[in-house]
C-alpha cells in the first residue's frame, strides 16, 4: 500500500497579498457623523429665528371692555305708601308682571266723589230730556185761562166807564182807573201765555247742551282719577330680571322716585372705549372676536352696531417732548352674534387689536 504524498495531506498556504494597502479595513463614510450636526444646527437656528420674530413682531393692543345690558329704573307717577312688593331681587319677571302696589286713600276718595258727580249730571240731563211735567203744564194753562177771563172783565168795565164818562155821568179819574186795569190784564195774559208756552216747549237747546257738557265733564273727571289709580300698581314693561329693590313696604314714595331696577338680559352688548386712531378703521357691521375671562376665556363673535357720533374724553396726556397729543375716545357697542346664556352684565371682555 502506498503512503500518501505530502501534497495530498497538507493544504496549500495562502499567498501573501501583493498590495499591503488593500489588506487594511475600509474607514466609515464621513456623512454618518455629519447628519446629527446639521439637525442640531437647524434646530438652534429655528429657535433663534422664532425668538427674534417674537421679540421683533408688533404685539397686539389689548383693549378691555365690559358687558352691559339695558337697565330700567321703574318709578311711579303717584305718591303714597308702598303696600306690597311681590318680587325679590334676582327674580325673573315676565312682561306686565306686578312689581309694586301703592296705597293712596285720598285718590280713592276723589274717585268716589267723581262717580257721584257723574250720577248728578246724568240725572239733570234725564230731567231735561223728559221735559216739563204734565201737572205743571195744566197749572200754567189754568193760569192763562184766568188771566184771559180777567182781561174780558177789564175790557167790559172799561167800555161802560168810557160811555159814562162821555155822557158826563162818570169822573175822568174812574176812566183812568179802568184804563190801567185793562192794561194790567193784558200784560197778565201775555205773562201767563209765555209761561204756558214754556211749559209746553220744555227746556231750550242751550240748556240741553249744558246738561250734556256736565255729563261729559263728570266722565272726564272719572277718567282722570282712574288714570291715577291705575298708576298705583306698577308693572314690568318687558320680561327682565330684578336687579334691585329701592323701597320696602310701608315707605312713602313720591312721583318719579325709582322703586325697582330691572335688567333686560335679552338686550346685552359689550362696551368698548377706543381711541380715535383705532376707530378710523372700524365701521358698523364689522365682526370681532372677544375673550371673556369669566367664561374660561371663551371666545365669542360680536358685531359692531354702534359707534359714538362724538368722542368724549382724552385717552392720555399730551407730552411736548415727544410731540404727542390728546386722542379722543369713542364709545363702541358690539352685540353677540349668537346668544350666550351665561353672559352677565359687568363681565370683562378683552379684544386683541392689531397694531
Amino acid at each position: 500500500m502506498e503512503a500518501p504524498t505530502p501534497d495530498a495531506q497538507t493544504p496549500a498556504a495562502p499567498e501573501p497579498p501583493s498590495d499591503p494597502a488593500k489588506a487594511l479595513p475600509k474607514a466609515p463614510a464621513p456623512t454618518s457623523t455629519r447628519v446629527p450636526s446639521i439637525i442640531v444646527g437647524l434646530v438652534v437656528a429655528a429657535v433663534a429665528g422664532l425668538s427674534i420674530w417674537y421679540l421683533v413682531r408688533p404685539q397686539p393692543l389689548l383693549v378691555q371692555g365690559e358687558v352691559d345690558a339695558t337697565r330700567l329704573d321703574i318709578a311711579a307717577r303717584v305718591d303714597g305708601r308702598v303696600a306690597d312688593i311681590p318680587v325679590a331681587r334676582g327674580q325673573d319677571v315676565a312682561a306686565n308682571a306686578v312689581l309694586v302696589r301703592i296705597d293712596n286713600p285720598e285718590t280713592l276718595a276723589k274717585h268716589e266723589q267723581a262717580l257721584a258727580a257723574k250720577v248728578v249730571a246724568e240725572a239733570q240731563l234725564a230731567n231735561i230730556n223728559a221735559g216739563t211735567r204734565a201737572e205743571v203744564i195744566a197749572a200754567r194753562k189754568a193760569a192763562l185761562e184766568r188771566a184771559q177771563a180777567s182781561l174780558v172783565l177789564a175790557q167790559r168795565t172799561y167800555e161802560r166807564v168810557r160811555q159814562l164818562a162821555e155822557q158826563g155821568n162818570a169822573p175822568q179819574a174812574r176812566l183812568d182807573q179802568a184804563t190801567d186795569a185793562l192794561h194790567e190784564s193784558e200784560r197778565a195774559v201775555d205773562q201767563a201765555r209765555s209761561a204756558y208756552e214754556q211749559a209746553v216747549n220744555g227746556y231750550t237747546a242751550e240748556e240741553r247742551q249744558i246738561a250734556v257738557a256736565n255729563v261729559q265733564k263728570a266722565v272726564a273727571d272719572i277718567k282722570a282719577v282712574q288714570s291715577i289709580i291705575d298708576q298705583m300698581v306698577v308693572y314690568a314693561p318687558v320680561a327682565s330680571q330684578v336687579y334691585k329693590r329701592n323701597v320696602e313696604p310701608g315707605e312713602y314714595v313720591s312721583p318719579g322716585v325709582p322703586l325697582v331696577t330691572l335688567i333686560d338680559l335679552s338686550d346685552m352688548w359689550i362696551h368698548f372705549d377706543l381711541r380715535e386712531d383705532l376707530v378710523k378703521t372700524l365701521k358698523v357691521g364689522d365682526r370681532l372676536s372677544v375673550r371673556i375671562p369669566a367664561l374660561d376665556d371663551r371666545r365669542i363673535t360680536v358685531e359692531v352696531k354702534l359707534i359714538a357720533t362724538k368722542g368724549e374724553y382724552a385717552s392720555w396726556r399730551a407730552t411736548r417732548a415727544t410731540g404727542d397729543f390728546d386722542l379722543r375716545t369713542f364709545s363702541i357697542r358690539a352685540y353677540p352674534v349668537d346668544k350666550v346664556p351665561e353672559l352677565r352684565p359687568g363681565m370683562s371682555a378683552y379684544l386683541d387689536w392689531p397694531r
